[in-house]
């Protein structure tokens, strides 16, 4: 992840606000913005003695519940000694008076990133093993004991692929800046479709996907799952549906899929082994209309990127080109979840 140079951060707010606060903390400090993080802007911070991480709401009128900073800070801080990797958190800012949002900083986590799941900056021999790694973290976070880190409040109850069409469907009609026919037929049929809830209740990341991760340099070992602004107590074939989603996406930039891949001869794991791998982890059987949790997924993002359009066009973008960019794929995503949906039985 590169970082540039920024002026939307008010330094000296910050490092008032941190004197005695965080030991080891000394100005002065500089900042630099993360390119990613198109929801919560996101600063690299450096200090005489340390490097942190910032993380913040974004400015302007938002959805409600949306930019959770308070929430990631907690997650975040109770999986710190479980498999889930994940960055130490250092303070969590309420005060929206000191800088304008709520925010809160973080370790710095050095590693390595990998923005393009097709992993060309490795050979092919190379590849399989953070894909594998990726799986491996997804597994232990579904394992995690809810009651052991403290997190059973983390989610509401009940049946949550209805919850998260209510309230996905809801901020979709909140920021829709025009008409998209296939977000509504896509609506419609997700609602007729989606399976009645099995009871399974376990954290959830909401955005789980190998560019939100931080690797050793090798790539083989995660240090830091990133990124848990739309984590909470849900169902854990949502996480997993997403990654199948995003590999169904065009290759590039802004696709971050793996379409068209020959994934045998460059080294890369299918839908179904990665599916099997994680089953196999977690000591469960086959899952029956995996089609249509992939078809949920693509709604859900759709429905993420139009609120990153909206806030672009809004002015309140942390990247407003890349979020105009994002923003038109959302009809792509609506018609890749109605083709998933063809694609099971409902």
């Amino acid at each position: 992840m590169t970082a540039e140079a920024s002026n939307d951060l008010d330094l000296d707010a910050v490092a008032q606000y941190v004197a005695g606060r965080l030991p080891g903390f000394d100005g002065p400090i500089s900042a630099n913005k993360f390119a990613m993080g198109q929801s919560n802007p996101t600063f690299l911070l450096k200090a005489d003695s340390h490097t942190y991480v910032l993380r913040r709401k974004p400015l302007g009128n938002l959805l409600k519940s949306a930019h959770a900073v308070d929430r990631e800070f907690r997650v975040q801080s109770a999986l710190r000694q479980t498999p889930v990797p994940v960055p130490q958190m250092h303070l969590l800012c309420q005060d929206e008076s000191v800088i304008g949002s709520a925010f809160y900083i973080m370790a710095h986590v050095d590693g390595r990133n990998f923005d393009d799941p097709r992993l060309p900056d490795l050979s092919v021999s190379e590849r399989r093993s953070p894909v594998d790694e990726m799986n491996r973290v997804l597994a232990a976070l579904h394992d995690i004991d809810l009651n052991a880190v403290g997190l059973t409040d983390f989610g509401p109850p009940g049946d949550y692929f209805a919850r998260q069409m209510a309230r996905w469907t809801k901020q979709y009609k909140a920021s829709e800046t025009q008409d998209r026919p296939a977000m509504h037929r896509l609506i419609a049929r997700l609602e007729s479709s989606l399976p009645e809830d099995d009871g399974q209740r376990t954290l959830v990341h909401g955005d789980f996907r190998i560019d939100n991760m931080i690797f050793s340099p090798d790539g083989k070992t995660c240090r830091a799952l990133l990124d848990w602004e739309l984590s909470t107590i849900g169902h854990p074939y949502a996480d997993l549906a997403a990654v199948i989603m995003q590999w169904q996406m065009p290759v590039g930039p802004e696709g971050r899929g793996l379409a068209g891949v020959d994934r045998d001869a460059e080294g890369l794991m299918s839908d179904q082994a990665f599916i099997q791998a994680y089953c196999d982890r977690r000591g469960i059987g086959r899952i029956d209309k995996f089609g249509v949790y992939v078809g949920f997924s693509f709604f859900r993002m759709a429905a993420i990127l139009q609120g990153v359009l909206k806030r672009a066009l809004d002015g309140n973008a942390s990247n407003p080109d890349r979020a105009v960019k994002l923003g038109k794929l959302v009809p792509e995503f609506a018609e890749a979840g109605l083709k998933a949906l063809d694609q099971s039985p409902e």
